[in-house]
């Protein structure tokens, strides 16, 4: 299914939540869909001269394509989002500094008697044919060629007991979750809270670095390919990703060592319940195996994921093997 949201469309129309929102369109499990998404400025930051609190309204930041209705979604369902491409959508992208944001600064839950940040604007060329993204500092004239590795920041469904949630905001529903491990061959798996899931995505990063630490990332509009399917009768607590060599888990919380036990508690019973082993077993050899790479410390809520090698769980069939099945050669 191809579903294109209108470039010309008003900021205010489009969908800045996780629910509260009627959905787009209707999806088939199994339904592979072609899309695109706005960057998180919305397309208003287009060059270093831009900063977004002169060219954005603060209401309207990262928007998010959909919300999709999966027919046959029901609470204590999985769904199921496998991203077969993921591809800038121009050649280029910006990030910024904004003042009392990002990981290094005062912010308003973390107050401190220092004067702001400036706020600048970085834009980046992206060689799409050579898979690279261009750096130049504003300062000096060091520049540097970094790796594309695009990655949507932004996936999930609508969040449990009604809630509206704003879509900078990650948790249990996903949303801003702002992991790199969101990239194209990588199969996500988001608990069901209410009827049709209402799947939404968006946040296009050309590349991030682990923590997206000063908040933003290389921002860029994305065109992407996903396949959506469905798992009757199996909840997912927290979202899990899986790619070819990894299971992973994920929280979303403040305190950080909060979003870390959350990921790492699911882990332990995810890798128990694949491996046959007990809760302690598990917490053993999750504790000598793990990966915990840090999403974001910059987010309302901070993401940690935490990584377990599949190839220590000896062959275990994950979440029904969707990811072995919706997968492509790349």
């Amino acid at each position: 299914m191809d579903w294109n949201p209108d470039a010309d469309a008003d900021p205010a129309t489009l969908v800045y939540t996780f629910g509260g929102a009627a959905p787009v369109a209707s999806l088939a499990p199994g339904t592979v869909l072609s899309t695109w998404t706005r960057d998180c400025f919305g397309g208003r930051v287009r060059s270093a001269s831009d900063v977004p609190s002169q060219v954005c309204d603060p209401r309207y930041l990262n928007p998010q394509t959909g919300p999709f209705y999966v027919d046959g979604a029901e609470p204590g369902d999985t769904l199921v989002v496998h991203f077969r491409s993921i591809e800038p959508r121009h050649g280029w992208g910006v990030s910024t500094t904004a003042p009392f944001f990002g990981a290094l600064t005062a912010t308003g839950l973390t107050a401190m008697l220092h004067e702001p940040l400036a706020e600048r604007t970085w834009f980046y060329e992206l060689d799409l044919g050579e898979r690279l993204v261009r750096y130049r500092a504003l300062d000096s004239a060091f520049e540097a060629d970094l790796p594309l590795d695009p990655m949507h920041g932004t996936v999930g469904v609508a969040p449990p007991l009604g809630e509206v949630r704003s879509s900078l905001t990650p948790g249990s529903w996903g949303g801003n979750m702002d992991t790199p491990e969101m990239r194209a061959g990588t199969t996500c798996y988001l608990g069901v809270n209410v009827e049709g899931a209402l799947f939404s995505l968006g946040d296009g990063h050309a590349r991030q670095g682990e923590g997206e630490t000063c908040g933003v990332a290389v921002e860029c509009a994305m065109d992407t390919v996903v396949v959506v399917d469905l798992i009757k009768g199996v909840p997912t607590p927290w979202p899990r990703l899986e790619d070819d060599a990894y299971i992973m888990t994920t929280g979303s919380a403040r305190p950080l060592e909060d979003a870390f036990r959350i990921a790492h508690t699911e882990l332990v019973r995810w890798v128990a319940e694949l491996a046959g082993l007990s809760t302690l077993d598990a917490y053993q050899l999750v504790s000598q195996a793990a990966l915990t790479p840090v999403a974001n410390v910059v987010d309302t809520n901070y993401t940690v994921v935490a990584k377990f090698p599949k190839a220590l769980l000896r062959g275990a069939v994950v979440m029904g093997g969707a990811h072995q099945r919706l997968r492509i050669t790349r």
